[in-house]
């Protein structure tokens, strides 16, 4: 049976990519592809000759009846970003979703990711957390950070670099200045740097030096306070 493949591909340092990934884009018929020109340098360095075709925001809606098509005439596809695994903060829901709908077969096959790196790394509790993305870029924006405000597990977001310092004294207004957060810069590649401390601290270092590259910013849940318990005893006689 045919079957569409999410593959993960490295998001900086090209070590990262598995022998299955390079295997599965070997064998398909087809490769979507984000950027066909950033994945055409992918491919090249690892002698992939598959055809690919571009898959992206701007045309998914219009190419999925086509690309079920595809898969229901017996053809294997394979999905890929520009860099780490699909559908999370790019491509790929809708032509999953799809294929579940018209029992075609999906595998995702484990591999790079941005946030998982960044969550383990930054020392803050890792046991229970919500990705959250990119933060909408003005409507719904406070309400998604009134929201965030009140939650209690750690936080994973996506920021551009040039709205970085923008969006940590956004996290001072409705954080706290002394929340604790950890920003991820440039994951796996050679100048990968891990700024922790509180919010007021990073930005602090963030205004000194322009952050560039890939980010990921970890946050700290809200802290709860436990009230103390009272006594089944009265004080009054």
């Amino acid at each position: 049976m045919s079957k569409l493949y999410i593959v993960p591909t490295p998001i900086g340092n090209l070590e990262d990519m598995t022998f299955r990934a390079i295997r599965i884009l070997k064998e398909v018929d087809l490769i979507l592809a984000e950027d066909t020109r950033t994945s055409g340098k992918l491919l090249k360095h690892f002698e992939i000759g598959t055809h690919m075709y571009s898959h992206h925001m701007h045309n998914e809606h219009k190419t999925i009846e086509n690309l079920i098509s595809r898969l229901k005439a017996g053809e294997n596809i394979a999905l890929i970003s520009d860099a780490g695994t699909p559908a999370i903060s790019d491509p790929g829901f809708l032509l999953t979703r799809a294929c579940v709908e018209n029992g075609i077969d999906v595998e995702c096959l484990p591999g790079a990711t941005a946030f998982v790196p960044a969550l383990v790394n930054s020392g803050l509790p890792n046991d229970k957390f919500v990705f959250e993305g990119f933060l909408p870029d003005k409507k719904g924006r406070q309400t998604r950070y009134l929201a965030l405000a009140e939650e209690t597990r750690t936080m994973i977001l996506y920021v551009s670099p040039h709205k970085l310092v923008k969006t940590l004294a956004e996290f001072i207004t409705y954080f706290g200045e002394d929340r604790q957060i950890s920003v991820s810069r440039e994951l796996s590649k050679m100048h990968e740097e891990n700024i922790r401390g509180t919010v007021q601290e990073v930005i602090a270092h963030f205004e000194k030096i322009a952050p560039r590259g890939e980010i990921v910013v970890v946050v700290s849940g809200k802290t709860i306070t436990k009230e103390p318990k009272k006594s089944k005893f009265s004080s009054e006689e």
